[in-house]
């Protein structure tokens, strides 16, 4: 018996642009990224998520907000 997952994520950068303010560990620029994900199972789409990533530029660290 044979059971093959047909599972498959793929995420789209839409966007990116500066933000304010600095990288806390090397104080590099901060940059903002819309990424968009996509989950399909069996070539079909099942549920689309837009988040918003915060990267820095300069070490390539990925940056948290905390409200």
């Amino acid at each position: 018996m044979c059971l093959v997952c047909l599972c498959d994520e793929e995420e789209t950068e839409l966007g990116s642009q500066q933000a304010p303010g600095s990288c806390p560990y090397c104080g590099g620029k901060v940059q903002m990224l819309d990424v968009e994900r996509k989950l399909m199972f069996c070539f079909v789409p099942l549920c689309f998520k837009i988040k918003r990533k915060y990267l820095c530029s300069s070490c390539d660290r990925r940056l948290v907000l905390y409200h």
